[in-house]
This record gives C-alpha cells, structure tokens and sequence, in this order.
C-alpha cells in the first residue's frame, strides 16, 4: 500500500462525499478541519478559533458544548440509547411529545417522529393526502407550492420545492404540484416593491384555492421567511391571511418550521407571530439544539383521528423510521426545552434581535450591497454588482462573489456562508448582542474588502 496522507483533510477527500458540494473543486483546494467546539466558537485542528456564524447550518442553539445538554445525553447513555417504538413506547419520547404539544401552536395535538427536516415533511405530505383519502374526498390530492420554496431533499419533499437549481435534474422523478408565486419574491414582473410584488401574489394564491380547492389536499409553506430561497422575507400579514383562506376553503395548512423554530424569528415558532395555527406542522434543526438528529411532525386530533379504525380497515398510516422517537435524540431535545425554559432564552431575544438590526443598518450604505433582510436572528445580506439597477454579479471565475466574502471572513475568524451573492448569518441564540455586532462588523468588512 503506497504511502498516504494520514491527516483527517486527506481521509475526508478521499472517502467523503459532502452535500451540496462540487467535489472536484473540493479535492483541490485546502480545507478546513473542524475539532471542537465551545460555546459560539468552532476550533479547527490548528487550533484556532472561529464564530459559528450559521450556527452549523441552522441548527446549534444554545452553543457547542452546552452542559445541560451534555450531562442530559450522558444520563440518558446510563439507561439506554434506543429502542424501535414498532410495538413500543420510551420514556424521552412520551415526555418530549407532551412538551412539545405544550409549546406548540394550539390545536396540535399528536407528535410523529422522525429525524431530519426532510423526513418531517414528506410526513407531513403523505399524512395530509392520506386523510383526504380516508375522508372519502379522494379527488383531493394536490398540493400548492410556492416559488422559491425549499423543504428538503427527498422525493417528496422536493416535489413541493420551487428552487430549480436544486431540483431540476430530478423532476422526472417528482410529483406534480401546482406552483403558486411567493409573496417573498423580491424581483418581478411589479419592480422593485415587495408589499406591492407581495399582495399580488397573495391574490393569486388566494384565486388558485378559490378555483381549485375542491382537489387540493393541502398548501405547504415556509412562515414569515423562504431560507434557503436567499432569506426572502413575506409581507406582513401574509401567512395570517392563508390560514384564513385555507378554512374558508377546507383546505390544509402545512406549516414547515424546520429552519424557523426554536426561536429564531423571535419566538418559538415563527407562525405565532402571527397567530396562525396550523393544521400540520414540521420541526427539526434546533429540536435537539444542534446535538442529535431528530424531527417532528406535529398535526391535529381532527387528523389523527380519521386514521382510527381496526385492523380489517387499513386505516393506518404506514410510514415510520428505524430512530423514531430515538431515546437519546429525545433526551438532549427535552434539554434543550428545559435550557429554554430556565435560561430565559426568548425574553433575552429583543435585544440580541436590536442589536442585530443596528449593526445591519451600516450595509443598506454600501456599495455593492443590493438588500438586508432579517427576520429575528435570520439575516440575509445581498450583494450585487450595481446597487441602483440591483444588477446580480456576473460569473466570473469558480467563486461567486458571496463565495468570495465568505472566504474572507474566515480568514477573520467568522464560518458563513453564502446562498448564492446572498450571505447569510444566522447565530446562534446564545450570541450576546457584542457578539453578535462584532460578527457583523467582520462581515462588513469582509463585504467591503472583496467588493471594493
């Protein structure tokens, strides 16, 4: 056997392949090695130092090495780390499901397990056309989507996805939907006014369930924010509206919160700022604070119920995972929730949220920053090449120009990334506001240094 690199750099580029990820590129260029962690900072195997700006892809909550998770996962270790819940039940699971329905929305009652985002929502879909069958309104099998819209990366959940970059090589494989437009989209046919862009295309989608409801399950929508989209903000009142067009139609509401939950809008969940309840939905990321991989699907009685009946009537809803209600995922979850609770977490929000917004007003002067959004600690930053014409940077090079600012900030001591020319920072909650101004400010020279 020929002599190797035994260093973990060369191990990964020789065995891994990463997600989302040009793998020739990745192979030819110097990496950075994760080690450890400890509160907001991630340590590589140099040791040195960085702010975990994105909050390891949106998930890390309370900081790496949190105590009240940690010592939760041990004692769980004590007693056992799994068990199938085919035929039955674990004591974290059972506790961690009454919480959850405790803090959710009101009306969502019964709490099915699985473990990323993804798996929550093809859940989600297949629960919803399912009731509509066992309903007997089996010409109900559609689903609305909107533009931009991105909810994972199964087959299913892609099917009710908008972001062709990302799904257009599998739409072979897809289900059909009927594509609304987001009231998040920034640039239209209406210019450049996003109340305007967005009441329009409110009215659409209300016109689409006017005119179809009759064979429409259910929409599906990201609150308040589209992630992934480029942090695309919606109008204000928006998803309230929805949910009244939805009853009014008896269509249902899937409300995916998997990047939203856990405070990252400011509350709990971001459908509570605007009151909705919906009749499904979704959660993973911060379940667990970033720990260990779980997800939720959380619906109603009204739904559960159409699924009770004997044997005889295959009533059942065949669908489940091999760490389902994990006993140890479930642990650091409840943690995590009792973290939230004696922490304080959310009263401490406004003011890391203020800070943020302070320290963002800076960007709106720059250059070659074409808009700032932010919805609580979800922040996105877009870059463009002209600021009056918002002209998008033309391809030059492998690196966008978000690429390029990203780069730069690491060699500050700040992890982000971009979505395209859109930076995105979203810190974790446990970020103090001089924490977070100051991760800011290395962004605002990053912006400047490349972009000048």
């Amino acid at each position: 056997m020929k002599n190797r690199d035994c260093t973990a750099e060369q191990k990964d580029k020789d065995y891994i392949w990463h997600p989302f990820t040009q793998m020739q590129d990745w192979v030819k260029e110097e990496q950075l090695v994760i080690a450890a962690g400890e509160g907001i900072k991630l340590i590589d195997t140099q040791g040195r130092e960085y702010f975990d700006g994105v909050s390891s892809l949106w998930l890390n909550v309370h900081g790496h090495r949190k105590q009240a998770i940690d010592q939760a996962i041990i004692g769980q270790l004590d007693k056992i780390a799994h068990s199938t819940m085919l035929g039955l039940a674990n004591v974290p699971s059972a506790e961690l499901a009454e919480q959850l329905v405790a803090i959710a929305p009101a009306g969502l009652a019964r709490v099915f397990y699985s473990d990323s985002g993804s798996t929550a929502v093809e859940i989600a879909v297949k629960m919803a056309y399912q009731y509509w069958q066992l309903k007997g309104r089996k010409q109900k099998k559609q689903f609305v989507t909107l533009t931009n819209a991105y909810h994972g990366d199964t087959i299913g959940s892609v099917s009710v996805g908008g972001i062709d970059l990302f799904h257009r090589i599998f739409q072979p494989l897809l289900f059909q939907t009927i594509h609304a437009p987001s009231p998040s989209c920034y640039h239209c046919t209406l210019g450049d006014n996003p109340q305007q862009c967005g009441m329009a295309c409110a009215q659409r989608l209300h016109d689409i369930l006017a005119e179809r409801h009759d064979e429409i399950a259910a929409v599906v929508v990201e609150p308040l924010v589209q992630g992934a989209a480029g942090i695309l903000t919606q109008p204000e009142g928006f998803l309230r509206r929805l949910r009244q067009w939805t009853k009014e139609y008896d269509v249902l509401l899937i409300v995916d919160e998997v990047a939203t939950g856990f405070g990252r809008t400011g509350k709990m969940f971001a459908c509570e700022h605007e009151g909705v309840n919906p009749d499904i939905m979704t959660m993973a990321k911060g379940i667990t604070a970033g720990y260990l991989p779980l997800a939720a699907t959380l619906t109603t009685a009204e739904i559960y119920n159409a699924f009770l009946g004997g044997q005889q009537e295959q009533k059942t809803f065949f669908h489940g995972h091999s760490y389902t209600g994990n006993p140890l995922a479930c642990a650091a979850a409840l943690a995590n929730l009792r973290v939230f609770r004696e922490e304080k977490v959310l009263a401490s929000l406004p003011a890391k949220i203020a800070a943020a917004r302070a320290s963002l007003a800076p960007f709106r002067e720059m250059l070659h920053v074409g808009d700032v959004r932010q919805c609580g600690l979800i922040m996105g930053i877009e870059l463009v090449e002209d600021k009056i014409s918002k002209t998008p940077y033309r391809g030059e090079g492998a690196l966008t120009m978000g690429d390029r600012v990203c780069r730069q900030a690491r060699r500050a001591g700040l992890i982000i990334r971009p979505l395209g020319d859109v930076i995105v920072f979203m810190p974790p909650l446990a970020s103090t506001p001089d924490q977070i101004k100051e991760m800011l400010a290395i962004i605002q020279r990053s912006v400047a240094s490349v972009t000048d």
